[in-house]
């Protein structure tokens, strides 16, 4: 089992920047994909960005492209988000989540998850 704890969020001017964190214990964590979701109110669940047990591998859905880095640090057993030129648009609870196996898009194959992290992004 893997334990996640989301850090980080909170207010920004559009075209600012936050870095979220996102600690894991309780197993491995190099064991485990690692991924980024996001939910607004009224809106599904949503991919944001995934990286692979290596760190090799790292996928992001289109809209945060060019924006958004994922990262892992393997002696911190934490995983990051950094969000530039944010904008509105981003305004959502961010959640980490953890799996075994092969990288994925879709939150229904992830079996950990964190409590979430508000972002608020202010025109």
């Amino acid at each position: 089992q893997v334990h996640l704890v989301e850090s980080g969020g909170g207010l920004v001017q559009a075209g600012g920047s936050l870095r979220l964190a996102c600690a894991a214990s309780g197993s491995t964590f190099s064991r485990y994909v690692m991924g980024w979701f996001r939910q607004a109110p009224g809106k599904e669940r949503e991919f944001v960005a995934a990286i692979s047990t290596g760190g090799g591998y790292r996928s992001y859905v289109d809209s945060v492209k060019g924006r958004f880095t994922i990262s892992r640090d393997t002696a911190k057993s934490t995983v990051y988000l950094q969000m530039n030129s944010l904008t509105p648009e981003d305004t959502a609870v961010y959640y980490c989540a953890a799996k075994t196996g092969v990288s994925s898009q879709y939150s229904r194959e992830y079996g950990y998850w964190g409590q979430g992290t508000q972002v608020t992004v202010s025109s």
